[in-house]
């Protein structure tokens, strides 16, 4: 069947050797078409292809509904554990790694992580979403730093119990929407001395009691609440520190609505040079960007596509697939990503 190249789609099986106008030799017949091939066949300036077309199956959304399922069930025992630390001033640590030992486990199989982000910013509550965000995303960075899962493990468990200490920071100062007062921007920094207290006082774990109260601390000097520096910082706090910051800014709260995921992703980068340590951040950024290959995205043009291409050029403005053309947003530098959708 003869398609447009805009007609074509992942899954088609071209039905003969391709050459462009020049004689040049671009597939060859029994080629199944990728986003990648696609986007080949439009840098060589072809229009038409004759194609099988590929039959669509019924996807199954089984793991993902696992998966799911387990998150609400770590957002909903996050807050037990949140509100048990807020009564007593500590929790129990086997109800922590009941949590997240099933849950981590499953993810070692599960490589999209931004598909995985996505489904969790469809949850309601920040404070206790946001945990969750940070101990998985803690936990994948450790993975692709090459640490072994058990510690991985410990690095995602810190990430979860990062923000214990919030639940000593009154409600009206946490969830102000205005911009604090100096004197609430003081009490809002306790969180990380609280939440190394609350950690030290319900289990052994030093290095998520570290974590807790490091997380805030950069590389210059210029964190909090003890201005350190690189070499005084736990390596699993410069993970933390990255996974926080992501998961906030693509989050929204209540005083400032998220960004867009990639355009997070870029001021990491750059954060990477002083900040963050680059090692975790340059990790992180470059495990991530192959997982937006493929999903569906709103342009400021006002334009709905999937991103098919990263580009060498530059990472954070990729080839995207519109449904007349498309459109490389390192080039055409007036168009950004508004928005990943689901």
């Amino acid at each position: 069947m003869r398609r447009h190249v805009m007609e074509l789609a992942p899954g088609d099986r071209i039905e003969s050797d391709i050459f462009n106008n020049n004689g040049v030799f671009v597939l060859k017949k029994g080629t199944v078409l990728s986003d990648e091939s696609i986007v080949k066949l439009v840098q060589h300036s072809i229009d038409y292809v004759d194609v099988e077309l590929s039959v669509t199956e019924e996807p199954s959304f089984t793991k993902e509904d696992k998966i799911e399922l387990q998150f609400n069930d770590a957002i909903d025992a996050f807050e037990s554990i949140f509100l048990e630390a807020l009564a007593t001033g500590k929790f129990d640590e086997n109800d922590v790694d009941d949590l997240l030992s099933p849950l981590m486990q499953d993810l070692t199989s599960k490589k999209d992580v931004v598909s995985l982000l996505l489904m969790l910013d469809k949850k309601d509550n920040y404070t206790y979403n946001h945990s969750m965000q940070v101990g998985m995303l803690s936990y994948y960075i450790a993975i692709w730093l090459d640490y072994p899962h058990e510690e991985a493990y410990r690095a995602g468990k810190a990430g979860f119990l990062h923000d214990i200490g919030k639940c000593m920071i009154p409600p009206e100062i946490l969830n102000k929407p205005a911009k604090l007062t100096e004197e609430e921007y003081e009490e809002i920094k306790r969180h990380t001395t609280y939440g190394h207290e609350i950690i030290r006082n319900s289990t052994k774990d030093e290095i998520s009691a570290l974590v807790a109260i490091q997380h805030h601390e950069r590389e210059d000097g210029s964190g909090y609440p003890n201005g350190l520096t690189s070499s005084e910082i736990h390596p699993f706090a410069k993970i933390t520190a990255v996974a926080d910051v992501y998961s906030a800014m693509t989050s929204n709260r209540v005083y400032q609505n998220k960004q867009e995921l990639i355009t997070v992703l870029h001021e990491l980068y750059r954060l990477s040079f002083g900040k963050f340590s680059p090692e975790p951040t340059q990790a992180f950024i470059r495990h991530m960007l192959p997982n937006f290959i493929g999903k569906r995205v709103r342009l400021s043009s006002g334009e709905f596509g999937s991103i098919v291409m990263t580009n060498p050029s530059d990472f954070f403005r990729p080839l995207v697939k519109t449904d007349t053309r498309f459109a490389d947003l390192s080039r055409e530098t007036h168009i950004d990503i508004q928005e990943v959708l689901v």
